[in-house]
């Protein structure tokens, strides 16, 4: 039985190892389950969320003015909406970059994506907001834009998944 010192305990000394304290090989099989061997597909369709992010963002940043009077949607929102897209592309494009890449990382921008999705019909329920028939068709539009990338990133994210265990 092994003792530790200052501990008499029988019990304690041969538990005390186990609890709370896990081992080197526990620590490096979790980093090579939470890490994945990106697929090719799967940097293609971030790359291509990235891009698309750093367009919309410029673009309504740019233009948010323009673009609200002729979707009659607040160009103060549509700004907005641009600076929050620009560090989130970077994020994406940095991940996009990876051979290796954080299964959590993947999940997190599916789940931003998702709750923009949400969010953007959320902006055509508001009673505040009135946007016009192009407006509805821009939110819409890139809604489901959005959520056509979440589903490839999910699809990618699995053909990866089986990849790094096959």
């Amino acid at each position: 039985m092994r003792r530790e010192p200052g501990n008499d305990h029988p019990i304690a000394a041969t538990n005390s190892h186990r609890i709370g304290s896990r081992g080197e090989a526990d620590d490096k099989e979790e980093l090579v389950m939470s890490q994945i061997q990106s697929s090719l597909f799967l940097r293609r369709v971030l790359l291509a969320d990235a891009a698309s992010c750093v367009a919309l963002g410029v673009l309504l940043v740019a233009f948010s003015g323009f673009l609200g009077t002729l979707l009659s949607l607040p160009s103060d929102l549509l700004f907005e909406a641009g600076v929050v897209l620009l560090p989130f592309a970077a994020f994406v494009g940095y991940v996009s970059s990876r051979s290796s890449i954080r299964r959590g990382a993947v999940w997190a921008i599916i789940a931003i994506n998702a709750v923009w999705v949400v969010e953007s019909f959320a902006v055509l329920a508001l009673d505040s907001i009135a946007p016009n028939a192009f407006g509805h068709a821009f939110v819409i539009g890139q809604a489901l834009f959005v959520a056509a990338i979440s589903v490839l990133e999910f699809v990618g994210l699995r053909r990866s998944a089986t990849a790094a265990t096959a």
